[in-house]
C-alpha cells in the first residue's frame, strides 16, 4: 500500500476542499491515488462541501465554555462561522458551536480542536464538513482560544447573546488568586463586559505589540508635522501621545467603564484587599468578535433582481 504522507493529504484537501481526516481516509481507500480519492469523496457526497469552500463565511456565532479544575478553572472560546445569520439561528448550528466550545476546554489550538473527537464519533473537522453538505452553506471553525488558572476563576461574558454562552462577541477573563469564587466570578464578568466594550489590544504595557506602537508613532509624527509643530518638539509631543495611546489600549491601564475613576488594575487590587487575596491579579483575557478580520462580500440585491424581472412593478 502506498504511503499516505501529510503532503499528499494536504494536496487532496487543496483540490477537494474536504476536511483533513476525510482526505486521509479517501487516500487510504484508494491506495494514495489523488484522482481516485476525489472520485471516492464525490461518491460519499463529501465533495458537495468543496463547491462551497470559496464562499465567504462571516456570520455565525461565538461560543464560550468553562469548567472547574481543582482550585482553578479552564475557559474556552470558539468562533464558528456560516454565510448567513439565518443558519446561525439554526438549532443544529448552535448545538455544534456549544459542543466545539466544550471540546476547546481540552485543546490549546484550533488545529488541535479540528482533530478532536465528538460524542457521535466524528472529529470536529468531519462534523463541520457534514454540516456543510447537509445545510448547504460554507462553514468554518475559524478560531479557538483557551485560558486556565491553577487557582481562581476564568469568567466569561457573551454580548448580543442568542442563547446562553452563544452570541456575537465572546470574552474570557482569567483572575488568578484566592478568595470567594462567586465574588471573583462576578468581578471577572464585569471586567469581561468592559473588554467587550473597549476591545483592548493587550493585558499589560509590556505585552503590547511593538508594531502597533510603531505604527501609531508614525501616524502621530505625520500628524504633528501637518499641524506645523516645531521640529525640535515633535518627538516629545509624540512620546506623550504614545503614553496616552498605551493607556487607552492596555487593559490594566484602562479606566473601568462602570467607574472611570479607577483603572482595571486598581479595581482588581481593591478587590484583592476586600477578599483577603492580596496576590489577586489578571492573568489573561480573550476577546473574539464574530467576523473580525473577514472581508465580507456584498451579495446580490435580490429585491432589485425581482423588481427587474417583473418589469419594475
Amino acid at each position: 500500500m502506498a504511503e499516505i504522507t501529510a503532503a499528499l493529504v494536504m494536496e487532496l484537501r487543496a483540490k477537494s476542499g474536504v476536511g483533513m481526516m476525510d482526505c486521509k481516509k479517501a487516500l487510504q481507500e484508494t491506495d494514495g491515488d489523488i484522482n481516485a480519492a476525489i472520485d471516492w469523496l464525490r461518491a460519499k457526497g463529501l465533495s458537495k462541501a468543496a463547491k462551497k469552500a470559496d464562499r465567504v463565511a462571516a456570520e455565525g456565532l461565538v461560543a464560550v465554555a468553562s469548567k472547574e479544575d481543582g482550585k482553578g478553572e479552564i475557559g474556552a472560546a470558539i468562533e464558528f462561522n456560516s454565510e448567513t445569520d439565518f443558519v446561525a439561528r439554526n438549532e443544529l448550528f448552535q448545538n455544534a458551536a456549544k459542543a466545539f466550545a466544550l471540546k476547546g476546554l481540552e485543546h490549546h489550538s484550533v488545529e488541535a480542536l479540528h482533530g478532536a473527537e465528538l460524542e457521535n464519533g466524528n472529529t470536529v473537522e468531519a462534523e463541520v464538513t457534514n454540516m456543510i453538505a447537509t445545510i448547504g452553506e460554507n462553514m468554518q471553525l475559524r478560531r479557538a482560544a483557551r485560558l486556565s488558572v491553577d487557582e481562581g476563576v476564568v469568567a466569561s461574558y457573551v454580548h448580543n447573546a442568542v442563547a446562553p454562552n452563544l452570541g456575537r462577541i465572546g470574552v474570557l477573563v482569567a483572575l488568578h488568586g484566592g478568595g470567594d469564587k462567586a465574588a471573583l466570578r462576578e468581578l471577572g464578568r464585569k471586567i469581561a463586559m468592559h473588554v467587550a466594550a473597549t476591545a483592548p489590544l493587550s493585558l499589560n504595557t509590556d505585552d503590547l505589540d511593538p508594531a502597533a506602537i510603531e505604527k501609531e508613532r508614525q501616524v502621530l509624527t505625520e500628524k504633528a508635522k501637518e499641524e506645523g509643530r516645531p521640529e525640535a518638539m515633535i518627538a516629545k509631543i509624540v512620546e506623550g501621545q504614545i503614553n496616552k495611546f498605551q493607556k487607552d489600549v492596555v487593559l490594566t491601564k484602562q479606566p473601568f467603564v462602570m467607574n472611570p475613576d479607577v483603572t482595571i488594575e486598581q479595581l482588581v487590587a481593591d478587590a484583592g484587599k476586600e477578599l483577603g487575596a492580596p496576590g489577586l491579579h489578571l492573568a489573561g483575557f480573550v476577546r473574539l468578535a464574530l467576523g473580525e478580520g473577514v472581508e465580507k462580500v456584498e451579495g446580490p440585491d435580490f429585491a432589485a433582481e425581482v423588481a427587474s424581472m417583473m418589469g419594475g412593478n
